[in-house]
């Protein structure tokens, strides 16, 4: 079978190798969809620690069932289903108390695993152990479910900031996460959410797609201005930096209501993870400031209900379809913003 492995950064290669076996408690499935992100082009250009080459990518994954190993129960051949890229361990303290997306001891695919830069590949035991496989419903898409995973980790974002009814929310970062979250945040009754970006091109693009009550082009103008001034000078009661900015974090604190609540969705480059925080503001305020780390297996259930609902519509955000062999290509459109999402259909 075709698959894309990386070997190091920079070198990522389109190569042959024998299928994968289903062995005891796993099972194998012929991947029809696995979407990309810009973690990919991380991975491509830098590698991760959490690698070990050659390593098969792709971890935002959607297949149907091909083959089942012995000892698993409930699933058959021909099952359309769903799988999590980030596989806590299920046992440790923060796992027991519920703290799933912290799991220390947590693994991913296309990192630990073999991903679905494939055409088949096999889901891990740790995964089932933990309801990590997904069953796609009914009138749902391959393409689709693939990007339950990336929903599944915004659902984790809003439910931590209380994104609520009649909030006025602020996304910060145009990209598809940056979507999700519109249209995520809409779902859960915002009164207003305003998309703001640098780049005036991406945020048109955006915009046009998911229709934000404004879109702020903060390399034309200045973000905590516009959102004082669209807010009456109120401020926003959520903020949410869907991008690796420091800069935007700190605009955030700004940018706030009183009691507004702040996530810091998007982590910052190891080596420049520090900002300026104005305590003053934070204690004042009374803002909350949270942070957003991936999903756990049961908020890639319920993205999956949402997208299959209509709740959070995701298909007109797919804006490239490429094969395998174009693995390549897809990388450097994410890498270039010149797409909202690539999806692999292997």
């Amino acid at each position: 079978m075709k698959v894309a492995r990386f070997h190091a950064p920079g070198d990522i290669r389109l190569e042959e190798v024998p299928e994968p076996v289903a062995h005891s408690g796993e099972v194998k499935i012929r991947v029809r969809n696995c979407s990309t992100c810009g973690t990919d082009v991380k991975i491509y250009r830098f590698g991760h620690h959490h690698i070990r080459p050659p390593r098969v990518m792709g971890h935002e994954i959607a297949g149907e069932i091909v083959e089942v190993g012995e000892g698993v129960t409930g699933w058959s051949p021909g099952d359309r289903v769903q799988v999590i890229a980030a596989i806590p361990c299920g046992r440790c303290e923060e796992c027991r108390r519920g703290h799933l997306t912290v799991c220390p001891n947590q693994e991913s695919m296309g990192y630990h695993y073999d991903g679905g830069f494939a055409q088949y590949m096999v889901v891990p035991a740790k995964v089932l152990a933990v309801d990590g496989l997904n069953r796609i419903p009914d009138g749902v898409g391959f393409a689709e479910a693939s990007l339950a995973e990336p929903l599944a980790c915004v659902l984790n974002g809003q439910e931590l900031a209380r994104v609520g009814e009649g909030d006025d929310v602020v996304v910060v970062g145009s990209g598809p996460i940056g979507c999700l979250h519109v249209r995520l945040a809409r779902s859960r009754g915002a009164a207003r959410v305003f998309l703001a970006d640098l780049n005036a091109e991406r945020l048109a693009m955006a915009a046009a797609l998911v229709g934000p009550d404004a879109a702020i082009c903060s390399g034309e103008t200045d973000l905590v201005d516009e959102v004082l001034k669209l807010t009456g000078g109120r401020g926003a009661d959520v903020v949410i930096t869907a991008a690796a900015s420091g800069a935007a974090q700190q605009q955030a604190l700004q940018m706030a209501a009183r009691q507004g609540r702040i996530s810091f969705f998007g982590g910052l480059p190891k080596d420049d993870p520090v900002i300026a925080c104005d305590s003053n503001l934070v204690h004042y305020r009374e803002l909350t400031i949270v942070g957003a780390n991936g999903s756990s297996p049961a908020h890639n259930a319920r993205a999956l209900r949402l997208i299959a609902d209509g709740a959070v519509p995701v298909a007109d955000l797919i804006t490239h379809r490429l094969g395998l062999d174009e693995v390549m290509d897809a990388i450097d459109v994410v890498a270039r913003g010149a797409a909202i999402k690539v999806t692999i259909e292997p």
